[in-house]
């Protein structure tokens, strides 16, 4: 029997749309929180097809039920027009909708109904160490990711040869997302390159044999299918000309290993990033439970550079990322510049060692361990 591993997000008040990458458990989420909850899945192409064609018969069904009823739309970005019916039964039914997506990008298009703020905006992060208790392994996770369809599978290694696979021919293809299939193929790789680096699309659409702008499109179907996030970085006052380019981060280190065709054991070279860009996974998933920050940047200046900046109300809370087991004082470099950054509240630098320690200059050096303790209570804030 397949383990279900509980999750931390609990069920917002009234509707929502929870978004998170195919895989990730949204479905398995909603029929453990919402087993009473009335079901629209248009991953079935049968039910799309008969919606697609007359959406008045989902209204119908909705007329149906009873006042105060909750509803479950699974994908919903298929088919946005539903989204005015939801709204209409909102206000007149008083009905709860949970509206999961695997994309956004449809959803943003001119003329979709987004409820007018009447429903919140959840995101289903892939496991946590949290979730996974005694079943959490660091190196299983950088290698493999923690997206739950691939931690449990029989081979990981397979499945995410197949989730890229098929993210390609059903969510880029099916949808018609881009036009040319094969030069979206040949940027996969080449953006998995660039996981925790600044993004150069200069650079990015030299090596994919595309052209600039086309590389800014899909870098945007990227991050609108939820696999990528581009990280600001924090400007404080700069001018326009002094703006530095964001960086880039996949959601999960499995799907950033997948996408290069790389999925054996972890190198050396790439353990870094993929132990950086875990980690703000780990902060926007905690994040989702807990107001861990309002914002969040990397920040660089001259030549040191702080992976996560996060701000919240009008304090900083500066956090480095190491993955060796011992902190030497060039690692420390960024964080001590921070401190001349306006109301940092506290400097942490977060690394693979036993021990919990602080500088003298006020840094505070935290185990994993301690890190996931501290987002997990939601205390990462002194």
């Amino acid at each position: 029997m397949v383990r279900e591993y509980p999750r931390l997000l609990s069920i917002p008040k009234g509707s929502f749309f929870l978004f998170g990458v195919r895989g990730v458990g949204k479905s398995t989420w909603a029929r453990s929180n919402l087993p009473e909850a009335v079901r629209f899945d248009l991953l079935d192409e049968r039910q799309y097809h008969d919606l697609l064609a007359d959406p008045g018969a989902f209204g119908e069904a909705l007329a149906a039920l009873p006042a105060g009823s909750q509803v479950v739309i699974d994908e919903v970005q298929r088919i946005p027009q539903l989204l005015n019916e939801v709204h209409r039964f909102i206000e007149e039914r008083r009905l709860r909708f949970a509206l999961l997506g695997s994309s956004a990008r449809k959803l943003k298009t001119a003329g979709t109904n987004l409820l007018a703020g009447r429903a919140t905006w959840k995101t289903l992060f892939p496991l946590t160490p949290t979730e996974l208790g005694d079943d959490f392994d660091l190196e299983r996770a950088l290698r493999f990711g923690t997206i739950p369809l691939v931690w449990m599978a029989d081979d990981p290694a397979e499945r995410l040869h197949s989730y890229v696979r098929l993210y390609l021919s059903e969510e880029v293809k099916a949808e018609a997302l881009v036009r040319n299939l094969p030069g979206f193929a040949r940027f996969l790789p080449v953006a998995g390159l660039f996981h925790g680096q600044v993004v150069n699309v200069a650079s990015l659409a030299r090596d994919a044999g595309v052209a600039r702008t086309t590389v800014s499109g899909y870098l945007d179907i990227l991050e609108d299918t939820l696999l990528v996030t581009r990280l600001r970085a924090f400007e404080g006052r700069l001018r326009v000309r002094e703006r530095r380019h964001p960086k880039l981060y996949w959601v999960d280190p499995g799907l950033a290993r997948a996408v290069k065709r790389q999925v054996g054991p972890v190198a050396m070279e790439e353990r870094g990033h993929l132990l950086e860009g875990w980690a703000l996974s780990l902060l926007r998933a905690y994040g989702e439970i807990h107001p861990l920050f309002d914002e969040i940047y990397y920040w660089a200046s001259a030549n040191v550079e702080v992976d996560f900046l996060m701000a919240r109300g009008a304090k900083h809370l500066a956090l480095e990322v190491k993955s060796s087991a011992r902190v030497s004082s060039p690692q420390l470099a960024g964080l001590r510049a921070a401190a001349s950054l306006p109301s940092i509240a506290r400097r942490i630098l977060v690394y693979t060692g036993t021990f919990e320690r602080r500088t003298g200059d006020g840094i505070e050096l935290w185990p994993l361990g301690t890190f996931v303790e501290r987002l997990a209570s939601g205390s990462l804030w002194p």
